[in-house]
């Protein structure tokens, strides 16, 4: 008995000590990784952009992790349900520039990067910077132009940077799209590349809003009085903010067994039998980067397998690419993120 007491006794000891370095650690984390700044931040982005837009909450904050994620977005749905307006009042709460390109068929890759103009005073070619070249850019209806076109995205989404005549120019920092698309259904559309879409961190896929919230629509316009809902939103955050933010979220703590966590998920995808498609590794580092972003905006200075979990839809369901039989099933691609999820096991 006295050598059974003796064990217990031992273990107490140990779990307090263990319990003190907890503490020790945490604490001294804290006084590393300030969030209170950060979590003020994105209250007031989001409290701006909700005096216009009702019922898009989850929306919202997909816009604004991807902006402290160094990501860009890709917003679907069917005309009409403010994709377009959402992006531009997101815009407007940064004070940073902005552009807004319109995607049509005859749209030229000149258009979007710029071309090379003879100069008579010079007697040599200049490079006029085309519409890109601004802090947030949004594209609207980018599935409208032709491959062509979109082919002019890859460099400067991936690199932030073109390249035109030999010559590379850098994208001024932060860089960010925005683009909005129609269903692939809708008539004059042509489907994005998956080259191109493995660049968009996130995919947002937005539907209709409910009954209760469509009366708030109505009411909330009308209240306006037809005035200019950009008018109503102030900037609230700056590129010198935003970029310390963004330099402050690279210390957030990731353990090893969550590292595992986010490559198994990811693994299951190259060899699940419903998909003909899997994730690529860069949507391993953005499920990881997004995780990050999701856990310091709550005021955590580490990840959780729940953090994880919030990234995995809309960073893959853009990623994976269903068989053909599943598809004429019905079946999306969400079905199958939550089927990989639910059969990995969670890290304790």
């Amino acid at each position: 008995m006295e050598e059974f007491n003796s064990e217990e006794q031992k273990n107490t000891e140990q779990n307090i000590e263990s319990i003190e370095q907890t503490t020790e650690h945490s604490s001294e984390f804290d006084a590393r990784i300030p969030l209170e700044n950060l979590k003020e931040a994105v209250s007031q982005l989001k409290s701006q952009i909700q005096q216009v837009i009702i019922g898009q909450d989850k929306f919202i904050d997909l816009l604004i992790v991807s902006l402290l994620a160094d990501g860009h977005v890709l917003i679907e749905g069917v005309p009409g349900i403010a994709k377009t307006i959402t992006s531009k009042l997101f815009a407007k709460t940064i004070d940073t520039s902005f552009n807004r390109i319109q995607f049509t068929p005859d749209l030229m890759p000149s258009d979007v990067l710029g071309t090379s103009i003879y100069s008579k005073e010079k007697s040599e070619f200049e490079f006029k910077k085309g519409p890109i070249f601004s802090n947030i850019v949004l594209i609207d209806e980018i599935n409208r132009a032709p491959a062509k076109t979109q082919s002019a995205l890859f460099e400067v989404m991936e690199e932030q940077q073109i390249t035109m005549d030999g010559t590379t120019y850098k994208m001024p920092p932060p860089f960010m799209v925005v683009a909005t698309q129609n269903p692939i259904e809708q008539e004059g559309t042509y489907a994005l590349p998956e080259a191109q879409l493995d660049r968009f961190l996130f995919k947002i896929k937005l539907t209709y809003p409910s009954l209760e919230e469509e009366k708030e629509v109505i009411k909330t316009h009308h209240e306006r009085k037809n005035k200019d809902a950009i008018s109503l939103i102030q900037s609230v955050l700056n590129a010198d903010d935003l970029l310390k933010y963004r330099n402050l979220l690279k210390d957030v703590i990731v353990e090893d067994k969550l590292f595992d966590y986010i490559a198994e998920i990811v693994h299951q995808t190259r060899q699940h039998p419903h998909l003909i498609l899997g994730a690529s590794p860069r949507a391993s580092i953005a499920i990881l980067n997004t995780s990050k972003v999701f856990a310091a905006i709550q005021g955590r200075d580490f990840v959780t397998p729940d953090d994880i979990k919030k990234s995995l839809e809309p960073v893959l369901n853009h990623r994976i690419v269903l068989t053909p039989e599943k598809e004429m099933e019905g079946m999306n691609t969400e079905d199958v993120v939550d089927m990989i999820v639910k059969s990995v096991e969670i890290p304790r």
